[in-house]
């Protein structure tokens, strides 16, 4: 498997490119505060705006792009599921 190189600015404008990257933090905001959507369906609102973004912008390989986001999840999931067994033997 060759290495990834991220591009930090594919736009070739710093602000531009910062602007785009933080798309996916801008969606999750904006879903739950004004569009009063549940928190689930914002984060994965979120999760495909960074897909598409690290996709399509920032040139990274799909596959590489889909095995992060399942990385991301199951980081996410981890702690949830450790707090609740953790409840379970309380």
């Amino acid at each position: 498997m060759m290495p990834w190189n991220q591009n930090y600015d594919p736009l070739g404008s710093i602000l531009l490119s910062a602007l785009v990257a933080a798309l996916p933090v801008a969606t999750m905001l904006v879903a739950l505060a004004f569009l009063h959507v549940k928190a689930h369906i914002a984060a994965i609102a979120a999760l495909a705006v960074a897909f598409v973004t690290a996709a399509f912008v920032f040139g990274m390989p799909f596959g590489l792009a889909a095995r992060a986001a399942g990385y991301g999840i199951a980081y996410g999931l981890f702690p949830i599921g450790w707090i609740v067994l953790n409840i379970i033997f309380l």
